[in-house]
């Protein structure tokens, strides 16, 4: 057993460090890295390390995630040590390793953010600032979070991201944004760059750095709100799009939760798998759609409207949906007079899931009136209409109406 000067060495501790490296850390981290046996970082992060420090030294590979289980299992027995940086529960090093191995294995011990340096270099609160980090991920994860006067930083990947950042601002209708780079903040080389998305002046520089946007909106740039539902315009497609009067129904029904995931069966053009994960960026969701010609076009509106990690699935539901994870929600938009739809829908849900289900014709009506007779639950009939023009006058043109169908499946 160890003992209190002896670290147990079935836990993996993990030490965030800064730009400023072994000076900046305190006594308690220091003291974990020099009583480590083993010690994993990017080549960037060990380097900050001392050669007194005896530990061996694990370079991380790329890809990382394969890998990982495999390197610290190789070294089980031994008192390891993580370095990541600053934070490490900030899109970290630290979250993965926790949800992998849990709170009882994993020690953390973190120092000053990027995200929080850079907002003290600024002066932007908490409260009105959003972090994205494109660190492994997609730089068009930024596009979410896009709307006039908000203040939005984002922890890059490389030095490449800010470049890639500014292209993407523009083609959002917000290349009149004030873009600042920070660069190895807290380290004695830190330093700050300034322009504007439409016209950033500066080559790729330090590997290490944030983004920050000050979001200002070009004159002819579309208005989508974080949580409203956006306009059909907002989506390409060929008609097959649950229009936004129906979506936001629907939509109040399947109840977004951050962290659950959404199947949207029928995806059409992905409309409502996208506004689900448009609502948190945590949320998850899958696009089944059969066609692959509008397959391709729901990565493109997903891509466009800031939840580029939207799983679009080609094929045909209940046969072709993974069978890994049941979903929290359900959107069944198309399909639905297929035989045993309904069921198979209800099956699949996790407990306190919700099934939210369009029928446009007879025969699906038919189905979800069947449903409602068995399981109960809410149907509604949905008309919508639209003022238009009638000769030199305005009429009212109905749009085709819809049944819709909703159930909360129970908890046990």
């Amino acid at each position: 057993m160890p003992t209190a000067d002896q670290p147990d060495p079935s836990v993996i501790t993990v030490v965030g460090i800064g730009a400023d490296g072994w000076p900046g850390l305190a006594e308690q981290a220091r003291a974990s890295i020099m009583e480590a046996e083993v010690l994993f970082g990017s080549a960037r992060q060990l380097d900050l390390i001392p050669d007194e420090v005896s530990a061996t030294r694990v370079t991380w590979p790329s890809p990382l995630l394969p890998a990982l289980d495999g390197l610290l299992a190789e070294h089980a027995g031994r008192r390891r040590c993580v370095l990541a940086s600053g934070d490490p529960l900030l899109s970290g090093i630290g979250t993965t390793l926790v949800r992998r191995y849990g709170t009882a294995s994993v020690r953390v011990l973190p120092t000053v953010s990027s995200a929080t340096l850079a907002r003290a270099r600024l002066g932007w609160s908490f409260e009105e600032t959003e972090v994205v980090s494109s660190v492994a991920r997609s730089v068009h994860r930024v596009s979410r979070a896009l709307a006039p006067g908000r203040r939005v930083l984002v922890l890059s990947a490389d030095a490449a991201t800010p470049a890639e950042i500014a292209r993407v601002l523009t083609d959002r209708g917000y290349g009149s944004s004030a873009v600042t780079v920070l660069e190895n903040l807290g380290g004695s080389d830190e330093r700050r760059l300034h322009g504007t998305a439409r016209d950033w002046p500066h080559p790729p520089g330090a590997a290490l750095n944030v983004v920050a946007i000050e979001c200002h909106a070009d004159q002819d740039a579309p208005l989508y709100g974080i949580a409203a539902c956006l306009p059909d315009d907002a989506f390409e497609h060929d008609g097959q799009l649950t229009k936004r009067d129906l979506r936001a129904s629907a939509l109040a029904r399947l109840a977004p939760v951050p962290g659950q995931l959404l199947a949207d069966i029928g995806a059409g053009a992905g409309s409502v798998a996208i506004e689900w994960c448009r609502a948190h960026p945590a949320n998850r969701a899958l696009a089944i759609e059969r066609d692959p010609v509008r397959a391709e076009r729901i990565t493109r509106n997903a891509t466009h409207l800031g939840v580029p990690d939207v799983r679009v699935i080609t094929g045909r539901a209940p046969q072709d949906v993974p069978g890994d994870e049941r979903p929290d929600a359900i959107f069944l938009g198309g399909g639905v007079s297929a035989p045993g739809m309904v069921e198979t829908c209800l099956r699949w849900l996790a407990p306190g899931g919700r099934l939210v289900a369009h029928g446009v014709t007879v025969e699906s009506e038919a189905v979800l009136v069947e449903a409602y007779r068995i399981h109960g639950g809410e149907l509604t009939r949905i008309s919508v209409e639209h003022a238009t023009a009638l000769g030199g006058y305005t009429g009212w043109q109905p749009a085709r109406t819809v049944t819709q169908y909703h159930l909360r499946r129970d908890r046990a």
